[in-house]
């Protein structure tokens, strides 16, 4: 018998959800920051036995009051997990407080699949303080497991794939077995660049860009033989005051974050990258539809 289904993985933003992804596939799929809103896009990781083919699902964190047309676009990729899950697990954290009425609480109650409560980070719980979580989430909703862990220590995450394996239906292999996910690369070097803007870069400039890889070139060689990956990147900002501080004084800022980049690039595409970045004003990009089909929200 062969087993397969699609686990979508929902939450509030910054619960440690794309980092459990990460655990659960062994590879990583999606760039992970202490920010939150790091995910923006709805991202699928595959993970593949010989009976079995698991197809998780990590979405943008949902947001309660979105500020711009890309906001709601990041929050119908948590809408549609609701329509195509075998399986669905709820990522919380200890501090997090939901009111019996919120949405995703709403949704889940009407769902027939399978849903599992993930309480992440309990590495920073004492044992009593996790009893007394479980009990008030047990309270809240019947949920059909709810499983303790601490993705980024990788704490009990095989029991958490053990327990999903159990709940998976009978299915087909919906993906070749050494497939990994459904993006490109083109996708991931974007979200590579984006991350260490994340990292290196403060206040809102951050969430005011987005990446756009404008050509991807592999099938040059350098000098000593080796493959050579030529890479042009555009990185749109919202305001024309926000230009300057991403490039830095005399360019300082962003030889950094090009630098950083291509190593990172490097290590991803196991090949020498010679990288370009462009930043391009775009005057409220993160309300315009065509930049937005572009950046692939819409």
């Amino acid at each position: 018998m062969h087993k397969s289904g699609f686990i979508n993985i929902i939450g509030r933003p910054n619960v440690g959800k794309s980092t459990l992804m990460n655990a659960l596939v062994g590879e990583r799929m999606s760039i992970i920051t202490a920010k939150p809103q790091t995910t923006r896009h709805r991202i699928i990781g595959i993970l593949s036995g010989d009976d079995f083919q698991m197809v998780f699902s990590d979405t943008p964190g949902l947001i309660d009051r979105p500020a711009y047309r890309m906001q709601y676009a990041m929050n119908a990729f948590v809408r549609s997990t609701f329509e195509d899950a075998d399986l669905m697990l709820l990522v919380t954290e200890p501090t997090e407080k939901y009111p019996d009425e919120d949405q995703l609480l709403e949704s889940l109650r009407k769902m027939t699949i399978p849903r599992f409560l993930v309480l992440n980070k309990i590495d920073l719980l004492q044992p009593d303080q996790l009893e007394a979580l479980i009990a008030e989430w047990k309270d809240k909703l019947p949920f059909d497991e709810i499983l303790p862990v601490s993705a980024l220590h990788h704490i009990h995450t095989q029991d958490l794939l053990h327990r999903i394996l159990q709940y998976l239906p009978e299915g087909p292999e919906y993906y070749p077995k050494e497939q990994l996910t459904d993006r490109p690369e083109r996708f991931f070097i974007s979200e590579i660049i984006r991350e260490k803007i994340l990292l290196l870069y403060h206040q809102e400039i951050p969430y005011s860009v987005d990446v756009a890889i404008e050509s991807f070139k592999e099938d040059e060689i350098t000098r000593d033989g080796l493959p050579l990956a030529k890479i042009s990147a555009i990185i749109y900002v919202s305001r024309k005051t926000q230009k300057p501080i991403l490039i830095g004084k005399s360019g300082e800022s962003i030889k950094k974050l090009g630098s950083e980049s291509r190593l990172a690039i490097e290590t991803f595409l196991e090949k020498k990258v010679f990288l370009e970045l462009h930043v391009k004003v775009k005057e409220n990009w993160r309300d315009d539809e065509s930049t937005l089909r572009r950046l692939g929200y819409i």
